[in-house]
């Protein structure tokens, strides 16, 4: 196993300069990017309606084809479904990753090409191991197995000529890992794919507890629930007594921020690594490159052109949209993709910051759709984040989960937001808890401290400590529990709220 864990660590390795270069030179791999999508793409349906051929810059790109979502490109997508090809993109389409459906209700089926596996999803995958050896030469990653805890596959025919599979991004990556990947990781794959995610939960941790397991990638939610119930199995205080070689923890989906203690409690090393990424149904868009940071570098050679709005200018009729070149830092932007899958000028209904721009490097700030609003506040997921994790560190309370919306008052009285928290460690005094959440949410963001002046708009937040296992229960409940899907952070409505407070109650 040594042998092999050298190999394999040189042979990754080999892609470090490749990934300098493209940090080296941003703008024009972009631009390389941009020519090579339009020209593959120029023959297809779309691409002959918005007369790629005819297309000489990126002036023309913006003028012509327009800002898109799922609803405008689902036309195609569900022609695609049916069987058709060379609509969107020119090699054939049968996968379909089903996207969590966080921007509204609906299921959402994003098309998977070839290209978009192997260029973009594989290519992240192996980037994040090489990034990973560069940093830990001495890693023993290849001595063990990988354990990664991803979403259901489906088959699902749509009529009699046409088969088109959907699943969890994660689920149709494992489904079409290379050999020598599916040898490396666990469990197999036959449970990896279970669609019942509490019989998943139970296989897994029977299967993987007799494992060598060196690394584990999933989100940090769903990961949790896996490692208590392998602790519960095993009857040992922390999962270092079945896994002592566990070394690293790739995340993402959430911010890792208020889960860090609940990690340092069940895997209680100083030498455990944790490493982000940004690996989203619509493509694989950054890798955290630097240990012990929230910074991810955004990955420019995956076949993806990436174009961004000013978070403030996204509901605007014909907002100015901007390119890498003309970002700025701390400025929160809605991301715009055009991909080698055939997504054009796609809003995927993330926003990001820019923390670097030599080289380009990102964090997650929150969702388009994801914020609260409801009295000019602009509370995006990124402050409640920073707030609340300030509250925990203050207060000694550990979180398990959160969600957050707002509470109207009649008869002309001011209003509050409302939270409903988790925790696995109650703090100290929740009376203390909220006043620090508030305070903090006053110091990074100045909106919500003009509207908290006084009382006069918006009064003290209210936030209640719920019962173990509620946002669980709940997730069940919407059919959304396991695999990809999140617990959404905010609302600028009492959707989420009330649904919750019904159940409880």
């Amino acid at each position: 196993m040594e042998i092999i864990n050298s190999l394999m660590t040189w042979f990754m390795k080999k892609r470090i300069h490749e990934v300098e270069l493209f940090m080296k030179y941003p703008i024009e791999v972009q631009k390389e990017v941009f020519a090579k999508l339009l020209h593959k793409a120029k023959n297809t349906e779309f691409g002959k309606k918005y007369h790629f051929h005819e297309i000489k810059t990126l002036e023309d790109f913006q003028s012509r084809v327009p800002i898109s979502d799922y609803e405008s490109l689902f036309p195609y997508i569900d022609r695609v479904m049916q069987g058709e090809q060379n609509l969107l993109w020119p090699t054939e389409i049968k996968w379909f990753a089903k996207s969590s459906g966080t921007t509204n209700a609906k299921s959402k089926f994003i098309p998977v090409s070839e290209e978009a596996l192997e260029d973009c999803h594989f290519k992240g995958g192996k980037d994040l191991l090489s990034i990973y050896f560069n940093n830990h030469p001495d890693t023993k990653f290849f001595t063990g197995k990988s354990l990664a805890l991803g979403g259901s596959h489906d088959i699902n025919q749509l009529d009699k000529s046409a088969a088109s599979f959907t699943g969890d991004i994660s689920a149709v990556i494992m489904k079409n890992l290379p050999f020598w990947a599916q040898m490396a990781r666990t469990p197999s794959l036959e449970v990896a794919l279970i669609n019942n995610w509490e019989e998943k939960i139970e296989k897994i941790a029977r299967e993987t507890s007799k494992e060598n397991v060196t690394n584990i990638s999933g989100i940090p939610t769903w990961t949790l629930v896996l490692l208590r119930r392998i602790m519960e199995i095993k009857q040992v205080d922390n999962i270092l007594e079945v896994w002592p070689n566990l070394e690293v923890f790739f995340h993402g989906a959430v911010s890792f921020t208020p889960y860090r203690k609940l990690f340092e409690k069940v895997i209680p090393s100083s030498g455990m690594n944790y490493y982000e990424t940004y690996n989203a149904t619509e493509g694989f868009f950054g890798i955290q490159d630097v240990s012990n940071t929230t910074e991810m570098l955004l990955m420019l050679d995956y076949g993806i052109f990436y174009e961004f709005i000013p978070l403030e200018h996204i509901d605007d009729e014909n907002p100015r949209v901007l390119t890498l070149a003309e970002v700025q830092l701390n400025t929160n932007y809605a991301i715009i993709i055009s991909t080698n899958a055939g997504l054009w000028r796609y809003k995927i209904g993330d926003t990001i910051k820019f923390t670097s721009l030599a080289p380009f490097r990102i964090q997650i700030s929150g969702r388009t759709r994801h914020f609260i609003n409801s009295f000019g506040e602009e509370i995006i997921i990124e402050n409640a984040e920073k707030a609340i994790t300030r509250a925990c560190d203050h207060t000694g309370a550990i979180i398990e989960n959160f969600t957050a919306g707002p509470k109207f008052f009649e008869n002309g009285a001011s209003g509050c937001h409302e939270w409903l928290v988790e925790f696995r460690k109650l703090p100290d005094s929740l009376s203390q808890f909220t006043t620090i959440l508030d305070e903090s949410l006053k110091a990074v963001n100045s909106d919500y401290e003009a509207k908290r002046a006084y009382d006069m708009v918006l009064e003290t937040p209210i936030v209640q400590s719920l019962p173990a296992d509620t946002f669980a229960k709940w997730m069940k409940g919407r059919g959304k529990l396991g695999g990809q899907n999140k617990v959404p952070r905010l609302a600028n409505n009492r959707e989420y709220l009330d649904d919750i407070l019904k159940m409880l109650n």
